[in-house]
């Protein structure tokens, strides 16, 4: 069965740090790209970052610098590190996996590309 299950999310003050994880089953990072999108509540899904399955990572303009997304093939799993917190990080984070109908050569920041997507795990950075 292909699935996400993203975990990580807390409550950390701005200029903390967390490491969020998505488990991937039923398939891995090497097949289909990856992505990790954020949502609060009233808004548009907005994209952070996705891998290409060949490893190439790219960054939404507001967290380059900040948040590095990475995996380990051994735990099948991918993660997003969350640094230099901000109030505006404030979100519930997502992961998810574009199957259906991939583009060659890179993966987009757009939610509709990605076809399967976790439960979410909530990031709140407050005072």
């Amino acid at each position: 069965q292909v699935q996400l299950v993203e975990s990580g999310g807390d409550l950390v003050q701005p200029g903390g740090s967390l490491r969020l994880s998505c488990v991937l089953s039923g398939f891995t990072a090497d097949q289909w790209s990856i992505s990790w999108f954020r949502q609060v509540p009233g808004r548009e899904r907005e994209g952070v970052s996705c891998r290409y399955k060949n490893g190439d990572v790219y960054y939404a303009d507001s967290v380059k610098g900040r948040f590095t997304m990475s995996s380990d093939r051994a735990e099948n799993t991918v993660y997003l590190q969350l640094d230099q917190l901000e109030s505006g990080d404030t979100a519930r984070y997502f992961c998810g996996v574009e199957m259906l109908t991939p583009i060659p050569g890179r993966c987009l920041l757009r939610d509709d590309r990605y076809d399967l997507w976790g439960p979410g795990t909530q990031v709140t950075v407050s005072s």
